[in-house]
């Protein structure tokens, strides 16, 4: 039973404060800190604040975690963050050393029962052994459930890999592979795509294009159709013009210089097999 002089936590009920709250009484509670709050009955029986939020900042209706366990994570201490819903985020720490933030319905709900460390392989030994161009320098610790590893790459640079990523072979280099392959695919010549070129001289439509013709589009503000072409990094305005037509053709003519552009190329080309 709640009555004057009942102790809840760091609370001592005083007195009730002529208020009501569905029907049960509010009553007024002070704190050893010194501090006063209002508390009605079924939240004292509950127990769920224990304090005039002095020593945690879990809301009123909140339940105190503090020392519990959910699976391997330990409730460490309440955070001043909240997640969705307004439940309070505790600071948990997991058996395997890890320390993460977990939301309370997360815990109590058991969707939440490590740092991440049981979705992951265990901590390894993977200094100086090579995974593609990388190779492992030393252990960076663990971010977001994984274990991450300094590694040099082939080239030269040094980048962070997580642990899963090396194993599963996802993550073989830098970066520095899959940008050589993307520059030989686009197969770059002096700052342009050679590859893009003969796309659009084929008549195919960049993706972003609406008007149904490269480099044409319209301008709702002027109310014009606008021309322009892009070349070695560099874009070129070619005029606006009221009918459609007339953008086209004045793009058609500024395509004269990817002309000449890929007929040297292909002249180099053909020499070069030769």
């Amino acid at each position: 039973m709640i009555g004057i002089g009942s102790r809840v936590g760091h609370l001592t009920v005083e007195e009730p404060s002529g208020q009501r709250k569905s029907g049960y009484i509010v009553w007024r509670c002070r704190c050893d800190c010194g501090g006063e709050i209002l508390l009605d009955t079924r939240c004292l029986q509950r127990g769920t604040v224990r304090d005039c939020g002095c020593r945690t900042v879990v809301g009123p209706g909140q339940r105190d975690i503090t020392g519990m366990r959910f699976g391997k994570l330990t409730a460490v201490a309440p955070t001043e963050e909240r997640g969705r819903g307004g439940n309070t985020m505790w600071h948990c720490r997991c058996d395997c050393g890890g320390e993460i933030k977990a939301e309370l319905r997360q815990l109590v709900s058991g969707m939440r029962k490590s740092c991440g460390c049981l979705s992951h392989p265990p901590l390894k030994d993977l200094i100086g052994k090579r995974f593609g161009h990388l190779t492992v320098m030393a252990y960076a610790g663990k971010r977001a459930g994984m274990h991450r590893w300094k590694c040099r790459c082939d080239c030269g640079r040094e980048t962070v890999v997580g642990q899963t990523l090396l194993q599963n072979g996802k993550t073989k280099s830098c970066g520095c592979v899959q940008a050589s392959i993307y520059k030989e695919n686009l197969k770059l010549m002096e700052g342009t795509s050679v590859t893009i070129l003969r796309s659009i001289k084929s008549g195919r439509l960049i993706k972003t294009n609406t008007s149904g013709y490269n480099g044409v589009y319209y301008n709702s503000r002027r109310e014009r159709w606008v021309a322009q072409i892009t070349f070695q990094g560099k874009t070129k305005y070619l005029g606006s013009f009221k009918l459609l037509e007339d953008a086209v053709k004045a793009r058609q003519r500024g395509e004269e210089v990817y002309d000449e552009f890929l007929k040297r190329i292909e002249g180099n080309e053909a020499a070069e097999k030769e």
